[in-house]
């Protein structure tokens, strides 16, 4: 008997991609080795998990490869920089990690020589793009299957399938598509096919069970969350912690409509309490420390490298350039964040920093100065009028309606 050609498939234990592990050994006659790609969502035991069932599924080998260390370094880091909020709203939680992701899966397709590479993507929605692309890159002679998205499958068919061979998928799985990552977790399931519905609390993977308020302390070193309530930690021990504390309040919750690569308008929901947190202090903390033309220069770059990232073309030399620019504007971003933690909802109270340009030194807004006088200001302002006051007298008076 001839070798059986190899498969290598994208594997998170979903409905999905369980239906291609049982799909390509028992119809299509592949070796189905199946890889997990961790960027920071589970622990040991969830991944001991994973592997027993991609092993149940028929997976003659199966890899769990570790990358949320590369993923905070090479990309949350830089989304956190640009303060970035995909329709001010969505942190990016799964668009940011499918690169990582894909890379990781194509070099080990290469390493074990693959015959085919897989995965579980439908033909409606962003991740399809974003697999496709890095495998296209970095494996152009290998093809690329997709039998959710070539068969057109629904999730009750897939369901179906599976129940014929054997295999009976939980509720949960069932009902929603859940991706967990360091930097959030996105949920789709029948509420986000429409315009009207929000999810139900069970759909979330963290109840709001905390009531009453607390005050959490981030800290930040040159515009990386280095610490929480006093307590220093690598940022994504951090970013855990923040995650740990604040996720059962119900906070960083959220429904994000936007538009798709492919063209048609998508509803996705979310929970990412840490990554709100702390871009929204992060951004307070810039407030106090950039000037105003390093604010308005990043959220010009900023909303440039999120859809970059979000829309599969991360590995753009330009994301490069845009990266050097917001590690640039870093260097004097440091300082204590205070935000008050109350169900479903959070406010930011202050900040404190060495660097903080409202200094008394220069000055109290609104009440007085330090660095100038009436006289400087009255002879600033004729001057600020002069351009405007010019065109008004040309086109007809002073009236500026």
């Amino acid at each position: 008997m001839p070798d059986k050609p190899i498969a290598v498939l994208a594997f998170s234990g979903g409905l999905d991609t369980s239906y291609c592990a049982v799909h390509l050994s028992r119809d299509l006659g592949y070796s189905v080795h199946t890889v997990f790609v961790n960027t920071g969502g589970f622990d040991a035991e969830a991944l001991a998990g994973i592997e027993a069932q991609a092993r149940a599924l028929g997976a003659v080998r199966h890899a769990t490869l570790e990358r949320t260390a590369e993923f905070y370094t090479r990309c949350i880091r830089y989304l956190v920089f640009g303060n970035v909020l995909r329709g001010n709203a969505y942190p990016l939680s799964v668009s940011a990690e499918r690169v990582f992701q894909a890379k990781a899966i194509a070099v080990y397709a290469k390493e074990i020589g693959a015959d085919a590479i897989v995965h579980g993507s439908t033909g409606a929605g962003n991740d399809q793009v974003r697999f496709d692309t890095v495998f296209h890159i970095m494996l152009p002679d290998v093809p690329v299957i997709t039998p959710i998205r070539d068969h057109g499958l629904s999730r009750e068919a897939e369901i179906a399938y599976l129940s014929d061979h054997g295999v009976e998928m939980d509720g949960d799985k069932a009902a929603y598509s859940i991706n967990h990552g360091l930097w959030g977790t996105s949920i789709g399931g029948r509420e986000t096919l429409r315009s009207d519905l929000p999810l139900p609390e069970q759909a979330f993977p963290v109840p709001r069970t905390r009531d009453g308020s607390e005050t959490l302390e981030i800290a930040f070193t040159r515009g990386e969350v280095t610490g929480v309530n006093g307590q220093t930690m690598a940022p994504v021990d951090a970013i855990r912690r923040i995650e740990e504390i604040a996720a059962p309040y119900g906070v960083g919750r959220g429904m994000h409509v936007g538009d798709t690569i492919i063209g048609l308008k998508g509803r996705v929901g979310f929970a990412a309490a840490a990554p709100h947190l702390i871009i929204a202090a992060h951004r307070l903390l810039e407030k106090h420390t950039l000037t105003r033309q390093q604010q308005l220069l990043k959220e010009q770059l900023s909303l440039t490298y999120g859809s970059l990232v979000h829309e599969a073309q991360f590995l753009e030399p330009a994301a490069r350039d845009i990266e050097a620019l917001l590690a640039s504007t870093q260097e004097h971003v440091t300082g204590t964040v205070h935000v008050l933690l109350a169900p479903y909802r959070f406010e930011l109270l202050g900040v404190r920093s060495d660097n903080d340009l409202m200094s008394s030194a220069f000055g109290a807004y609104g009440e007085e100065n330090a660095l100038w006088s009436g006289d400087d200001v009255r002879g600033f302002s004729r001057i600020y009028a002069n351009q405007l006051m010019m065109y008004f007298s040309v086109h007809g008076g002073q009236d500026a309606d």
